[in-house]
């Protein structure tokens, strides 16, 4: 918190008169105006307890001191700090390239391809607050779900949000573009300065669309000092897919056709390593074992909001001049 008005901190010096003036009056002219009776011996009344009035009779001044430098704090305009805070923390920086293609609908993993995907996904984000991860999604395009950033919340919430109908609505093609998909997620990395550049590409098939194939965008992720590692998810034989038909959904087995060929030289060109995962439970233990990357020092910058922090101070002070009012007004009213 800091002062944009600290100049009027000057007014507490009016306390210092004020309390010579108090003393003062106490000691002399108020008492003069008090009515008094003359003892020529109070030593009777030397042991006799004090009351509570007479206690706390100098309490009101107090209050009023203390309400007058609450009020100058209000006026001194008290205000949070606004600035870009930086800070450097061990990290690297990550693209999760996922499929979304609709074979990712298919029930050999717990609830289904997508769903495991996106929960193992979330966990491992969670697991690396310090990184810079960012999403790609692709199925016979790619696009940028969440750019990287270290804003985990926001993108947990996209990867939420990340659905397979995307390509049954018509918004992309359908199918599987391996080698788009891995293109968008390296040029996502390609201007980054962490020491560790990584991509985790997750897919069920076969590279069957896009412009640039798969061993292409591995090339260009290798002259770039990028690493992939390659995921293929799904059992090796058939799974249970949910088929649309009229009126509701009818279960049939389709065929797993997972490249591990092409993702197996994904990794090898990159320096990276393929992993093959036909159950939730694989999913996971890939993800943690690839959490295993080396870190790098990573710049990172949060922004802190301004705004005015003048009311406490002020409910304070007003609080405190009614207390002391009702005080002067019942228990240490003057008659």
């Amino acid at each position: 918190m800091e002062f944009t008005q600290p100049i009027y901190f000057l007014l507490l010096l009016l306390l210092i008169p004020y309390v010579i003036w108090y003393v003062q009056f106490r000691n002399s002219g108020k008492r003069k105006m008090e009515a008094s009776v003359t003892f020529s011996d109070a030593f009777a009344y030397r042991r006799a307890p004090m009351s509570m009035r007479v206690r706390f009779i100098h309490l009101p001044m107090v209050m009023r001191c203390l309400a007058f430098a609450l009020i100058v704090m209000a006026m001194a305009r008290p205000q949070t700090y606004n600035a870009w805070d930086e800070r450097t923390v061990e990290g690297i920086d990550i693209m999760l390239a996922m499929d979304v293609s609709t074979s990712m609908l298919a029930e050999d993993l717990t609830p289904n391809r997508i769903e495991a995907a996106k929960q193992v996904a979330a966990e491992f984000v969670q697991d690396r607050p310090n990184d810079n991860i960012g999403l790609t999604v692709f199925a016979g395009e790619a696009f940028t779900q969440c750019p990287m950033t270290t804003d985990h919340a926001s993108l947990l919430n996209l990867l939420r949000n990340v659905r397979t109908d995307i390509a049954a609505q018509g918004l992309i093609s359908d199918g599987t573009a391996i080698g788009m998909g891995l293109a968008n997620a390296v040029s996502r990395l390609k201007g980054a300065k962490a020491k560790s550049r990584v991509v985790i590409l997750l897919t069920d098939g076969s590279n069957n669309m896009g412009d640039i194939s798969p061993m292409t965008a591995a090339q260009i992720a290798k002259s770039l000092g990028i690493r992939v590692y390659t995921i293929g998810v799904g059992t090796n034989k058939v799974a249970r897919y949910p088929m649309p038909v009229a009126g509701g959904v009818q279960y049939v087995n389709i065929p797993v056709e997972i490249d591990t060929k092409t993702l197996r030289s994904i990794a090898a060109v990159s320096d990276g390593h393929f992993y093959r995962a036909t159950n939730t439970k694989e999913l996971r233990r890939i993800y943690k074992d690839i959490d295993k990357l080396e870190k790098s020092r990573l710049n990172v910058k949060k922004f802190s909001k301004r705004y005015e922090a003048y009311q406490p101070f002020a409910l304070a002070a007003l609080l405190i001049l009614v207390f002391e009012i009702l005080l002067r007004l019942t228990v240490l009213r003057r008659n």
